[in-house]
């Protein structure tokens, strides 16, 4: 009886072991599709925000009004947004407090900015670990049931007389399936990955920009105001 040769009939024919190698790298393979598709949509979304945030910002707007806009906005702050709420809150906060020197003021300040940071980059790199693991695991996956495959091919040998090339070749073709699935969900999930952790970075450091940018423009604005209480209670003294 001739074999069925073809892709879908090697796969209904193959052992259970090799079944079971391709049906786990089918369920990896979609995982990762999901999450290319996911994380990509993301980081695109957390640069748009990011372009579209600097320049409102460098814009000139007061910054207790681009505060004010980002607390009654009904979908709350995103990304580079939430740095800058997180900062301006804090810093405004402590510079209520008069006995809180503008050093305190500006290490309070940075701290929550960072914290809020660490956080926003921590959400973006959420399941590219897996990436990483499918794009390292998955050829050895693959590998083990064509091994597998092989194995069972030769195994069969040794009941016949005669082998014939018909005769291993199933068992071959359906092993070497597993080790192009393997690969299948190898290699979108190593792009990706490579992808996804170039363009992290790129953000990364826009958020880094950021932060000294605006930390220094707090920076001014809390001295400028020590300067200002300073000069009218001397005024005061005067009098």
């Amino acid at each position: 009886m001739n074999a069925d040769m073809s892709i879908w009939g090697l796969v209904l024919d193959a052992s259970f072991i090799v079944q079971g190698v391709m049906l786990l790298l089918l369920v990896i393979s979609v995982m990762s599709w999901a999450i290319i598709f996911q994380r990509s949509k993301l980081l695109k979304a957390a640069k748009i925000n990011i372009s579209h945030f600097e320049e409102k910002f460098w814009s000139g707007i007061d910054l207790s009004k681009l505060f004010s806009e980002l607390n009654m906005r009904h979908n709350g702050a995103e990304g580079i947004e939430k740095v800058f709420q997180a900062g301006y809150k804090e810093f405004a906060r402590l510079r209520q407090q008069p006995a809180t020197s503008p050093e305190a003021v500006m290490d309070g300040a940075q701290r929550s900015m960072r914290v809020t940071q660490s956080r926003e980059i921590e959400n973006l790199e959420t399941n590219l670990s897996f990436l990483a693991t499918v794009g390292s695991t998955s050829p050895y996956i693959g590998l083990f049931g064509t091994v597998w495959g092989i194995m069972n091919s030769f195994i069969s040998l040794g009941s016949v007389k005669q082998a014939t090339l018909a005769m291993v070749a199933p068992g071959i073709a359906e092993a070497l399936i597993a080790t192009a699935m393997g690969l299948f969900a190898a290699i979108p999930a190593v792009i990706a990955y490579n992808r996804f952790a170039n363009n992290l970075e790129r953000i990364e450091n826009l958020y880094e920009n950021f932060v000294e940018e605006f930390t220094g423009i707090l920076h001014r604005k809390a001295h400028s105001s020590k300067a200002a209480s300073q000069q009218i209670k001397n005024q005061g003294m005067a009098q």
